[in-house]
């Protein structure tokens, strides 16, 4: 009679095990390796092996991709960390207050365009000379319709 008790994950994780485990494709996990985000060693036969932490790593850079941040803002972010360790609840809490202006702004830039956008679909005229959303700040359009690719800079009209 066999004992049944908490299934213990193993130390090393193969590539599709720590995929299932975090949600994350396994395409994204190569790409995360070749960034730098997260670490593998390899089998004789070549194979991936992820420590457990990387799983830990790997919830770190989905929900910090989730709240907006890049990819480089997230590499930042985890070398700030010592060698080898795992983003903790304090580091997660410190790096949120550094971004928490840029967050602030990306709010107000999203409530900006969500009210402009509502306007738009309540008029819905598109207009290409007064819509606010089709190509803001275009400097060549005082040239007038169509392509203009010449040399000469042009003056804002501010």
């Amino acid at each position: 009679m066999s004992q049944k008790g908490p299934v213990r994950m193993p130390n090393r994780l193969t590539i599709g095990e720590l995929a299932a485990r975090s949600g994350a494709a396994t395409s994204a996990l190569r790409f995360y390796e070749e960034r730098g985000l997260i670490s593998s060693e390899r089998t004789a036969g070549n194979q991936r092996r992820y420590r457990r932490d990387q799983l830990r790593r790997v919830a770190f850079i989905r929900t910090a991709q989730q709240v907006g941040l890049t990819l480089s803002e997230i590499t930042e972010a985890l070398n700030s960390l010592p060698e080898d360790r795992t983003p903790t609840k304090a580091d997660w809490a410190r790096l949120s207050g550094q971004w928490r202006t840029r967050l602030d702004d990306q709010i107000q830039r999203l409530i900006e365009l969500r009210d402009t956008l509502t306007g738009c679909i309540g008029c819905g005229c598109l207009s290409l000379k007064s819509c606010a959303l089709y190509n803001t700040d275009d400097r060549k359009a005082a040239l007038g319709p169509g392509a203009h690719w010449d040399d000469a800079p042009v003056q804002a009209s501010r």
